[in-house]
C-alpha cells in the first residue's frame, strides 16, 4: 500500500507540473476552444468537452502503454 501512495504522489506532482509548464505555453485546460460556456443574467453553465476528450485520450494512452509490459 505504501508503495502504491508513493507511485500516486509522484504521478500527482508530474501532472501537476505538466499543467503548470501547459499553462505557460498557453494551453489552458478547461479552456480549450470546444469547451461550452454558457453565461447568463443568474448564473451560468460550463462543460469542458474537449477536456474531457483530451484527458480520456491520454488517460487512455497511458493505460495502453502500462498494459504492454
Amino acid at each position: 500500500m505504501g508503495r502504491f501512495l508513493v507511485n500516486a504522489g509522484v504521478l500527482l506532482v508530474a501532472v501537476g507540473l505538466l499543467v503548470m509548464l501547459g499553462e505557460r505555453a498557453g494551453i489552458r485546460l478547461g479552456r480549450l476552444p470546444g469547451d461550452i460556456r454558457i453565461e447568463g443574467a443568474r448564473g451560468g453553465f460550463y462543460f469542458p468537452v474537449v477536456t474531457c476528450i483530451l484527458i480520456s485520450v491520454v488517460l487512455s494512452l497511458v493505460s495502453w502503454l502500462l498494459s504492454k509490459r
